[in-house]
């Protein structure tokens, strides 16, 4: 599960598919999905590194953020939607 932590005119502007939408004005760790690998992302990597640190204070070990960030997402040719 992709996790987009940007804010939603941001995310509105271009996203990957499938990702879901937790700004992180407003994140809150308990709302991630569980049993399944969990992916946090932003523009750039700083925010999805924040929400990263949130989650581990949380006590969730099973969260990775990618460091690329969207940037790097399309960077690489990934596909946005």
């Amino acid at each position: 599960m992709i996790v987009d932590v940007r804010e939603p005119q941001e995310f509105r502007s271009g996203h990957i598919p499938g990702a879901v939408n937790h700004p992180l004005s407003q994140f809150d760790p308990a709302r991630l999905a569980r049993g399944k690998p969990v992916v946090l992302i932003c523009q750039a990597g700083g925010r999805s590194a924040r929400a990263l640190r949130r989650v581990l204070a949380a006590g969730r070990g099973d969260v990775r953020h990618y460091a690329g960030g969207m940037s790097g997402w399309r960077a690489r040719g990934g596909q946005v939607i």
